[in-house]
């Protein structure tokens, strides 16, 4: 086995987390197979913390996006607390730091109610990371998406990516307006990786992928220096609410 870094070890647990996860009812041995993998990298990155003891595990840092079109407001409880009242679709929170590294349960209620949640998922969460969970797909088919902020950029650059998150929206390009395709392909509920770029003024497209068609254009971006940026395309393609690009900051 490999000697990895923290960070190394962390993003491995990261991954087979998020594939256990894709697997839990689907095929519970492929789960089981997963998870197991996912804890032997959370204690390798335990033995090296151990092992650096100038190295800090600060706690970490959650946000929620409210992206399912046709669901009404919502309030948010993690571990069985509620932590977020009265969310509305295209509202995403700041930042919320947890108390600790670990698993935790993130439920969805209808705003104002008590009752029985719409959804609940558990998602594991690692010291000195950022994440956005966002809700997404129409309300029928509801689902959390786990989505990994990577923040760090090099002292004077900035980095873009894009989420797709419109559930009739077929694959689509994103590309400069008029110019070159920069992400390709991207389908539903698909975080692309961020693309490093110099601090820039860009307009950008989202076309049918593989064709010159547009369906959306993307509001123009200052993209300043030291900062890292989310564009969400959010909404319906072929009903309301329409299709629309949301901003976000993830730095």
């Amino acid at each position: 086995m490999a000697n990895y870094s923290f960070d190394q070890y962390i993003k491995k647990a990261m991954k087979y987390d998020f594939l256990a996860n894709y697997y839990k009812y689907s095929d519970p041995s492929k789960h089981i197979h997963y998870y197991q993998k996912h804890l032997y990298y959370i204690q390798q990155a335990i033995l090296t913390s151990s092992e650096n003891t100038n190295l800090r595990v600060n706690p970490p840092q959650i946000r929620i996006l409210h992206a399912s079109p046709d669901s009404p407001s919502v309030d948010i409880y993690i571990n069985n607390k509620r932590v977020i009242r009265n969310l509305t679709y295209k509202q995403e929170t700041d930042y919320i730091e947890l108390q600790e590294p670990g698993r935790y349960t993130i439920s969805i209620y209808p705003a104002g109610e008590t009752g029985r949640p719409v959804l609940t998922e558990s998602f594991t969460f690692e010291g000195n990371q950022n994440y956005t969970v966002a809700a997404v797909d129409e309300l029928n088919k509801l689902d959390l998406l786990f989505i990994y902020d990577n923040t760090d950029v090099p002292s004077g650059e900035t980095k873009l990516r894009f989420v797709h998150l419109s559930p009739d929206a077929p694959a689509v390009d994103i590309a400069a307006r008029g110019g070159d395709v920069i992400f390709s392909g991207v389908q539903f509920k698909e975080v692309t990786k961020y693309l490093p770029l110099s601090p820039m003024h860009v307009q950008l497209s989202v076309r049918i992928a593989g064709t010159k068609n547009v369906v959306l254009e993307i509001p123009a971006l200052n993209l300043r220096p030291n900062r890292t940026y989310t564009v969400y395309a959010v909404g319906f393609a072929k009903n309301r609410p329409v299709l629309e690009a949301l901003i976000s900051q993830d730095r």
